[in-house]
């Protein structure tokens, strides 16, 4: 619902700017201004790598506040109503609004890929000190030949599963630390990143002799980024991902993974031989 509740709200704000006549001058000065919001994107860039913050996060965040805020229409609105702006402006506002956010929307569709292509010169901003909670691991998988990206339920079931045949052969990947430290804690061999990031294949040793990659992650977003950087280090080997929608099945398959299991489908077939042999007994 939150989704919603987001789409509202811009219509409700949009509501309010948009109560003036719309002509085609206030468009003309409205699409003028909208590209402003990219300065103020460049700005937020150069002020959180400054802050020691890695340039992916700096982009990912920038990008994330490029788009004119909402609220601006209520300071307008308060203006117009003051008498201190032209009723005209605040259509003028909502157009220049309204641009930023298809604008903004856009960049953030497409922000991995705006990292990965120009991931060299976005670095040269990064500072060399970055913050504790931001900086990359030293990670490296060793002898591993089968990874499992994401080891939540399922990811820990299918951990226990092929330990059993592949030992030390095998290592999960988590993004999250609380996450990681519990698996450690039960004695799991599980290791903090994020494989969607371009810059974590970087930290991974080059020699990896990894066969098969699990990709368990709830997100189908995720999981197609990860195979996009799994393409782009050259990796060659089997890699199988989990989908809960047959579009989604389509989207992996089509993004490169060799094998996709519908978690809801497979779920129930072996649910059902479950209780037949059960039932046989």
């Amino acid at each position: 619902m939150l989704g919603f509740k987001d789409l509202f709200l811009v219509a409700f704000f949009l509501s309010i700017g948009l109560s003036g006549s719309l002509t085609p001058d206030a468009l003309l000065v409205g699409a003028a201004i909208a590209p402003l919001a990219l300065i103020k994107a460049t700005g937020f860039f150069a002020l959180l790598t400054r802050f020691r913050l890695r340039a992916r996060t700096a982009l990912f965040t920038s990008l994330n506040l490029a788009n004119f805020s909402e609220f601006g229409l209520i300071v307008a609105a308060i203006g117009v109503s003051e008498g201190l702006l032209p009723p005209t402006w605040l259509t003028v506002i909502a157009t220049a609004l309204t641009i930023s956010f298809v604008m903004a929307a856009v960049l953030n569709a497409r922000s991995d890929t705006i990292y990965t292509r120009f991931r060299s010169g976005w670095r040269r901003w990064q500072s060399v000190d970055r913050l504790p909670d931001d900086r990359l691991l030293d990670i490296g998988i060793g002898d591993a030949r089968v990874a499992i990206i994401g080891v939540g339920g399922i990811g820990t079931g299918a951990y226990d599963e092929l330990r059993q045949t592949h030992g030390d052969a095998l290592v999960g990947i988590d993004i999250d630390p609380v996450t990681v430290a519990s698996h450690q804690a039960a004695q799991r061999r599980v290791l903090l990143g994020d494989p969607s990031d371009a810059d974590f294949w970087d930290r991974v040793q080059t020699t990896h002799r990894l066969e098969l990659v699990l990709l368990t992650l709830p997100n189908v977003h995720t999981s197609l980024s990860v195979l996009a950087r799994l393409a782009e280090v050259g990796f060659e080997g089997r890699s199988a991902a989990i989908a809960k929608f047959p579009d989604d099945e389509r989207r992996l398959t089509e993004g490169g993974a060799t094998t996709v299991y519908n978690v809801y489908t497979e779920a129930g077939s072996a649910f059902a031989g479950h209780v037949a042999s059960v039932a046989a007994r």
